[in-house]
């Protein structure tokens, strides 16, 4: 039951965290229109990551869909961490690191609502 509450607790917060920067992303924050900008992507591409990154977070809430959310999130952050190597950025990497981890550690708890 305690392992089903931390569960929870963690999809919460990844969900409320991808629809936090999808929307930062979407709306074209400066910010992250500097980061992704330094790699060669625009304003339309970091707004289509930003969409896909909050339809991920969505998907993550429901059971038929949780995989797949979850692995589209983690798909999202794989592609920031590559580019931070590319940079030789370690301190990037390791900022997006815990939340790549977040994902993978969601996906092997699974679903916690499920009936069994």
């Amino acid at each position: 039951m305690v392992l089903k509450i931390i569960n929870i607790v963690l999809i919460l917060f990844a969900v409320c965290m991808g629809l936090k920067q999808g929307y930062a992303m979407f709306s074209g924050k400066p910010e992250m229109l500097e980061m992704f900008g330094k790699w060669g992507i625009g304003k339309t591409g970091v707004m289509i990551n930003g969409i896909i990154t909050m339809v991920a977070a969505v998907l993550i809430l429901f059971p038929r869909t949780f995989v797949w959310g979850n692995f589209l999130m983690a798909l999202g952050i794989l592609l920031i961490i590559c580019f931070h190597l590319m940079d030789k950025d370690l301190k990037g990497v390791l900022i997006e690191l815990p939340f790549l981890l977040l994902n993978l550690v969601i996906i092997y708890l699974q679903y916690p609502l499920k009936k069994a």
